[in-house]
């Protein structure tokens, strides 16, 4: 047996390090685990403390670098789902954060300053919108818009210091080509930001493809059971560093329990986003032919060249399919309320199938040429494909519309 003095302190114990050959899926279940960390736990428990002891020798981060003292800053049930989605996603370093728009926010306001410029698609979720158009140029920070097929080598000028993509966009699904847009990000000395929410690491890795951070809302799939908000980033090092920093000031900290939710359920991803992308591409392949409605939209549908693009760097299109009822938006509307498997709410990524009208959510406080100008036409219905059949789900649609 080991003496007291050959004994480490716990908190001093570092991450243990996966095999180099352990795939995602292995990663998914076994990323951030600890548990001599944690009294031979096989799950990790909840920190559920406001505040640790000192010494701080007996508190230092089991990711290194920083010490555990007060749970705005770190806390080891936060660090477990960090882990994870840094492994997932490829990068040096990860933060969790109280929810998506903390997590963009943040990053943004940490990466900007008065007078810097930040080139951004014009399809993007409507929060980050909001952020874009009214806060950042409150601030002094001028926002470029360009639209989701522009030319990344066009859109930058000497002053650019970001670059803002999502891909697939919320909720037109459009595809971007991300390595022709970090090189035109590197090339004029810029930030690549992307946010992967609905691809997830599972389907996409924008690191892969030259993008410097990404961010999620991991209120959606990365939890994955509608039951907590969330956000994350992962990056480079000193990126993440500088986040970190601002994270601390602003406080959109994740509390410890929900820290739990959120590893639990990445524990599940790999399976859940499989079985929801082939479900929502079974569902978008057949849904141009139901009486009602007008168009679908998939990543990958809306040109030849983004069919090419998607293919390159995308290993499944994702479980969100969007569509258009021909009757508009009342029509669409009452649809929503004859539906009986589907639910009609906001939100995405979780294990039940929800349908959303943005025109009504996520990007209701645009006005209709606003809206017009990303591809949000009237009868726009966004629908989360969960785990249910996906031959229920089509007969609930066809039903709520009206057709046999």
């Amino acid at each position: 047996m080991s003496g007291p003095d050959e004994r480490i302190a716990p908190g001093r114990r570092k991450l243990p390090e996966l095999p180099e050959w352990a795939g995602p899926a292995t990663r998914l279940v076994h990323a951030g685990r600890r548990p001599d960390f944690n009294a031979g736990s096989v799950v990790p428990p909840i920190y559920a403390t406001s505040t640790f002891r000192y010494p701080a020798e007996n508190s230092e981060s089991a990711s290194g670098g920083n010490l555990y003292e007060y749970t705005r800053y770190e806390n080891p049930t936060q660090e477990v789902a960090a882990e994870t989605i840094r492994e997932l996603e490829g990068g040096e370093a990860a933060r969790v954060f109280g929810s998506g728009m903390g997590a963009i926010s943040t990053t943004l306001l940490s990466l900007l300053r008065p007078g810097d410029e930040i080139v951004a698609l014009e399809s993007l979720y409507g929060g980050t919108v909001n952020l874009l158009t009214h806060l950042l140029p409150e601030l002094g920070v001028k926002v470029r818009w360009v639209p989701t097929d522009g030319s990344p080598e066009a859109a930058m000028t000497p002053g650019t210091k970001v670059v803002y993509l999502e891909s697939p966009t919320n909720p037109t699904l459009r595809v971007s080509d991300l390595t022709r847009w970090s090189r035109a990000a590197r090339a004029h000395g810029a930030v690549s930001v992307v946010d992967n929410t609905f691809a997830t690491p599972v389907n996409q890795r924008p690191i892969a493809h030259g993008i410097d951070v990404v961010v999620h809302s991991a209120s959606k799939y990365f939890g994955g059971h509608s039951d907590l908000i969330a956000g994350a980033v992962v990056g480079p090092k000193e990126i993440v560093e500088r986040i970190r920093a601002t994270h601390v000031v602003l406080g959109s900290s994740l509390d410890p329990i929900a820290s739990f939710l959120l590893a639990r359920g990445l524990r599940t991803l790999g399976v859940r986003v499989a079985r929801q992308s082939a479900s929502a591409a079974a569902i978008a392949r057949k849904l141009p032919g139901v009486p009602g409605i007008a168009s679908a939209h998939y990543p990958g549908s809306a040109s030849e060249d983004e069919e090419q693009i998607a293919r390159r760097q995308m290993s499944g299109r994702g479980g969100v399919v969007a569509f258009v009822v021909a009757a508009g938006d009342d029509a669409a509307r009452a649809f929503l309320g004859r539906l009986r498997v589907i639910q009609p709410a906001a939100s995405l990524g979780g294990v039940e199938s929800l349908a959303s009208l943005p025109v009504d959510t996520s990007h209701a406080h645009l006005t209709p040429s606003a809206r017009a100008q990303r591809g949000i036409g009237p009868g726009m219905v966004r629908l989360s494909v969960g785990l249910e059949d996906p031959e229920d789900l089509l007969r609930d649609i066809s039903e709520a519309l009206g057709t046999p």
